[in-house]
């Protein structure tokens, strides 16, 4: 049987076994406790099962182990399934008792140290354009740590509506899996990487209709720490020397979900509240707040998603002008759209206001006469 077909039958039946063991799932998500009680943070109005993240888990590594032995290492596989087993506890620990995001972040730096110091997976330096090659020294193991929790909890901070943490997951998944297989063939990457990748994006497309809206399971801390997790760990394997492009990229491809927590951070310093504090200021929730559907919404983000992965492909293709002015063009247009859908908070809009006082005469004058009053 040719190559690509042998594999591609193999990813096949991970997708199909990841459906048919999710039933079971949602099952044993009602006898052990796993379950979303509705009130005031959630979206859902009747007890919901979650910890759906367990299918996942199971069907990625059940297929690595076995139906991708000959081919990926099994010390490679285990190196992955290990802290990823690490992460899958803590989630299914929280989606049973509610621990607290510091409890949570115990066993996410649990296996970031697994990472560091077991498997050896370290982000060493980093060559920026004009300037040369950038060696982190002692400072490569908090810059590793900080990625993996980085990453790992922006996946599970957009995990707020049905499909949404999963399918934005799929489509950085395929994003990031087609590019690795590029870094693959020029040798830049080894093929157990994209494999694995591919391996986890089938395991959660199996998942899927389980998840989308209307839910009947949901994916759950278990779930989303897992994908945050892997997609964290899988794309750090091309960053151990990285360039500014590589580092960029996986950034880029998950730049919903990184948006979402940066700008949560910042409303909460602004506000003077604590950064792990919950509230309803997420993406998903400014855009129902706007008058999107529940599934409007979920699309939309999807949508975002896609345009991040499509600028991500363009970095391939350009030089170092073409991808400073790409990143400062993409940057300038997410700030307009957070401004506009007030993600940041009320009044918190300085673009916008600096964009208005250029184009808007009247604003211009207001603006000069208020400050030249308060100078007085």
């Amino acid at each position: 049987m040719n190559f690509i077909l042998e594999i591609s039958f193999r990813l096949f039946l991970t997708m199909l076994f990841a459906f048919l063991i999710t039933p079971l799932i949602r099952n044993l998500a009602f006898i052990i406790g796993a379950v979303d009680q509705p009130n005031k943070r959630r979206i859902n109005t009747e007890p919901m099962p979650t910890a759906g993240g367990l299918a996942i888990f199971i069907s990625f590594s059940l297929s690595i182990l076995f139906l991708f032995n000959d081919i990926i290492p099994t010390s490679y596989a285990l190196h992955l399934i290990i802290p990823s087993g690490i992460i899958v506890v803590t989630g299914l620990i929280d989606d049973i008792f509610e621990i607290s995001p510091r409890q949570k972040m115990i066993g996410i730096l649990l296996a970031a140290l697994y990472v560091c110091f077991v498997f050896d997976i370290i982000m060493h330096s980093i060559t920026l354009p004009y300037i040369g090659t950038i060696h982190f020294g002692w400072l490569s193991y908090p810059i590793t740590i900080l990625w993996i929790a980085g990453l790992t909890n922006a996946i599970n901070l957009i995990d707020g509506l049905d499909g949404l943490a999963s399918g934005v997951s799929i489509i950085a998944l395929t994003t990031i899996g087609i590019i690795g297989y590029i870094g693959a063939s020029t040798g830049a990457v080894h093929i157990v990487v994209p494999l694995s990748i591919f391996i986890l994006l089938m395991s959660t497309l199996g998942f899927f209709p389980f998840n989308f809206y209307p839910a009947k399971l949901y994916l759950g801390d278990t779930g989303a720490l897992f994908l945050g997790f892997l997609i964290s760990l899988l794309s750090l394997q091309g960053l151990k020397n990285a360039t500014f492009i590589s580092l960029i990229t996986p950034l880029i491809i998950l730049g919903v979900p990184l948006t979402d927590t940066v700008f949560a951070m910042i409303r909460r310093l602004l506000n003077k509240k604590p950064i792990s504090s919950a509230d309803k200021m997420h993406l998903h929730h400014r855009l129902i707040s706007l008058g999107f559907t529940h599934r409007g919404a979920v699309v939309m983000i999807y949508c975002m998603s896609l345009i991040f992965s499509l600028i991500s492909f363009l970095y391939l293709f350009t030089n170092t002008w073409g991808t400073i002015f790409l990143t400062i063009a993409s940057l300038l247009g997410l700030q307009l759209f957070i401004e506009l859908i007030e993600l940041s908070g009320e009044n918190r809009q300085p673009l916008l206001h600096a964009l208005k006082f250029i184009g808007n005469k009247a604003y211009r004058q207001k603006k000069l006469l208020d400050r030249k009053k308060k100078k007085e």
